[in-house]
């Protein structure tokens, strides 16, 4: 947890190694549009500019504001603009390690940290698949 103003705010990180070259990895993830393919739960999203609204398999939609996604660096980040967030920031990094090896980084910070803890656990899920379409890909090419 770390100090947003004065209020505790849980932050959560997961990473994946990940046996596909950074770019491939990056390729999986920077396109807003693809999340329903990789984010366990989501089943589609709608984006216009730099708005995105998931939708889940329970049928409620959440919109999400799109802050960043720096080709560059492979960092993609968002954040949830509804209730019952008061805040909240989820990141991903693809940090290139090697050829054909790279890491995967998925953060999530939110307020209430209770809410935090239910998207970490997506991000676990939302790592294996990330995992799996890289490397499937890479064997592909």
């Amino acid at each position: 947890m770390f100090l947003l103003g004065v209020v505790l705010v849980a932050s959560l990180r997961h990473e994946r190694r990940i046996a596909a070259d950074a770019n491939t990895v990056w390729e999986v993830v920077r396109r807003p549009e693809s999340i329903p393919q990789w984010f366990p739960g989501i089943v589609s999203c709608t984006v216009e500019g730099d708005l995105r609204v998931i939708t889940t398999a329970t049928g409620l939609e959440i919109p999400e504001e799109i802050m960043s996604i720096d080709d560059t660096l492979r960092h993609f980040a968002y954040r949830i603009t509804a209730a019952p967030y008061t805040f909240h920031l989820g990141v991903i990094d693809v940090i290139e390690i090697a050829t054909n090896d790279s890491l995967c980084v998925y953060s999530t910070t939110a307020l209430p940290d209770t809410l935090a803890l239910l998207i970490a656990g997506g991000t676990v899920g939302a790592l294996d698949q990330i995992q799996r379409l890289a490397e499937s890909s890479r064997v592909a090419s």
